[in-house]
């Protein structure tokens, strides 16, 4: 009889696809944490600064971008003249992507984060504090829902968002 309890207590690992309990449009966003920020050792000051902007973290690793998988993400600058030295330097180091959780979150990201031109940047934002460049500008962020979505499932299954 004990077997049989085990069994019957033993969860449920079905091999169907888990179902969306939860869509990123409107509330969510994606971010990226770019090598010139892992590598300058701020990320912990950059992730301090978006949970204190009351962001709440859905989903975060740090992981590097091999040239190939850098050269898929950023896919819709392929005919662009910078696009090889954006893939270079987008594997060049480590990143740390997150899925980011809080009301009207891209438009409020995007202000939090401030112009790609750290020059340009209202200061107080992550790039006027952190960027170095406008190329080597310290954090992505996805500028509308549907790329944050997008964005957001390019590095995160649904088993890896909290």
């Amino acid at each position: 009889m004990f077997p049989v309890l085990l069994i019957l207590l033993r969860p449920n690992y079905s091999t169907k696809k888990p179902q969306k309990t939860t869509k990123m449009a409107g509330n969510r966003t994606f971010t990226m944490l770019k090598p010139d920020a892992t590598i300058a050792n701020n990320s912990g000051a950059i992730i301090k600064m978006i949970e204190e902007a009351g962001f709440r973290i859905i989903a975060m690793k740090k992981t590097r971008l091999s040239s190939e998988l850098a050269g898929k993400f950023y896919e819709i600058h392929k005919e662009r003249s910078f696009y090889g030295e954006l893939v270079n330097y987008m594997s060049s180091g480590a990143i740390v992507p997150m899925i980011l959780e809080k009301a009207n979150a891209v438009e409020d990201f995007r202000k939090l984060i401030g112009a790609t031109d750290p020059k340009k940047a209202e200061p107080g934002t992550i790039r006027a504090l952190f960027a170095k460049s406008i190329d080597a500008n310290a954090i992505h962020g996805s500028d509308s829902d549907a790329n944050a979505e997008i964005e957001g499932s390019f590095f995160f299954s649904q088993f890896e968002r909290f």
